[in-house]
């Protein structure tokens, strides 16, 4: 139940953060999105603790950052 709790809080917040971001630059809607996803993967896989959406969610963040740059 505690982990079941713990997803929809994450899966609220993430959405709750794509709300605004019609304004934003692509990388910068990649690093939310790649945040949400991670926050609630990280949920997951740690059974809800707080440490571990908190470190799956800058891993996303990272990642989302990182793969929308600009290829030259």
């Amino acid at each position: 139940m505690n982990t079941t709790r713990s997803l929809a809080i994450a899966t609220l917040a993430a959405t709750a953060a794509l709300a605004g971001c019609s304004g934003m630059s692509t990388q910068q809607r990649d690093t939310a999105i790649g945040a949400g996803i991670g926050g609630v993967a990280g949920s997951v896989l740690t059974g809800g603790s707080t440490a571990g959406t908190i470190g799956g969610a800058a891993v996303g963040g990272v990642i989302g950052h990182e793969t929308s740059k600009d290829k030259k």
